[in-house]
């Protein structure tokens, strides 16, 4: 080998070396950092590890869609969380940005973010698919991403859930239960269109609606998880079918039962969000009919994520699925001032306590935080 053929495969032999250095996470043997906290999906998780990096961090809130009452209250508890004891020494810049439901213009924010040098983005996915070229850039950069909520249809980067489809089972299971027949009418209040959220509630609440010997007649609209949207498109039904034996709500909860009300449609068996006026209608009217379930998507899922990500900067090991408990409350658990607020003014998701992760969040801390972008 010549002089020449020799320089230019010791400068390939480093440049190797040097995209190896820069080519995202190992996957590594566990367990994880903080189990109670961070705990794997399922026995078949695999683990990740990034290059630990010296702190503090510059972290992003890439957000989508910001037109409902749980999207506010995320940016929020982002926001306060940023602010505590054990977080803000290690955050040295923390911004946040909601792009609406275009991809192109998220994949654009989180490009712009991972030019600029920072160090993670934590997202809720427009869809759940399509992010391949971003995590690959990620990657090269040794930026961790960390998709929670709606999460992607991948498992190249570190996500933070509660089990989608297992609320939509446990939705179905609880109405068939308390209506204790196993056919009739049921309205279906869908979610926003193109999300892994609204998708996998769907495909679990089907899972069971539809498993013999049962035969429901089942209505779907989309109520955006929306209150607003959520009442209009219930009143339409309403006016179409004229009744329901059971409802079962991905958000815009409060909505759904508002518009039974003012149809005067006698209180069902009905399985929704977290929603602080969803519960406190449950309170108020289940002796009368209204047997409800309330299962709990917490707002509080961004700090466990951000959470996430500065672990993972510090190069602890991780769960590439992180799993987290899904809060529950139904008439029969609902007690105030524990796990729904009467005297609480504006709208607001209960649920938004993780013990295990230090995520101890009161109203008056999150809201009085503002919902706008910030530098």
């Amino acid at each position: 080998m010549n002089v020449l053929s020799r320089a230019c495969a010791v400068a390939f032999a480093g440049l190797l070396l040097s995209s190896a250095a820069w080519a995202g996470p190992k996957i590594v043997s566990g367990p994880g950092a903080n189990p109670e906290c961070f705990k794997p999906w399922s026995d078949q998780t695999k683990f990740f590890q990034w290059p630990k990096k010296e702190g503090p961090y510059r972290i992003a809130l890439v957000n989508g869609f910001v037109g409902n009452i749980w999207r506010i209250q995320m940016v929020k508890t982002a926001k306060a969380f940023s602010e505590l004891p054990g977080i803000k020494e290690n955050l040295k810049e923390f911004k946040v940005v909601s792009t609406g439901t275009d991809v192109a213009a998220q994949l654009g924010a989180m490009e712009d973010f991972i030019n600029q040098g920072y160090d993670a983005i934590v997202t809720i996915a427009v869809a759940p698919d399509g992010f391949d070229r971003i995590i690959r850039l990620a990657d090269k950069n040794n930026v961790v991403v960390v998709p929670f909520d709606n999460i992607l249809d991948t498992d190249k980067v570190m996500m933070v859930n509660e089990d989608q489809k297992e609320m939509g089972r446990m939705s179905a299971k609880f109405i068939i239960d308390e209506m204790g027949k196993t056919s009739g009418d049921i309205l279906e209040v869908r979610g926003l269109p193109g999300n892994s959220v609204d998708r996998d509630r769907h495909v679990g609440f089907r899972e069971v609606m539809e498993a013999a010997p049962n035969k429901f007649n089942i209505t779907e609209v989309v109520g955006n998880w929306d209150p607003g949207t959520s009442q209009k498109v219930t009143a339409d039904a309403l006016a179409v079918h004229n009744h329901f034996d059971g409802v079962f709500t991905q958000g815009g909860s409060d909505g759904t039962v508002r518009a039974m009300m003012d149809a005067k449609h006698p209180f069902v068996p009905m399985s929704g969000e977290g929603e602080n006026r969803f519960r406190i209608q449950i309170a108020d009217h289940w002796k009368d009919g209204l047997k409800g379930m309330s299962y709990g998507q917490s707002p509080a899922l961004v700090a466990i994520a951000m959470k996430a990500a500065i672990s993972a900067l510090q190069g602890n090991v991780m769960p590439q699925l992180i799993s987290i408990p899904i809060p529950v409350a139904t008439y029969k658990t609902l007690k105030a001032g524990d796990n729904y607020f009467p005297d609480l003014k504006e709208d607001f998701f209960a649920p938004n306590q993780f013990l295990p992760c230090g995520v101890t969040f009161t109203a008056p801390q999150i809201m009085s935080q503002s919902a706008k972008n910030t530098q």
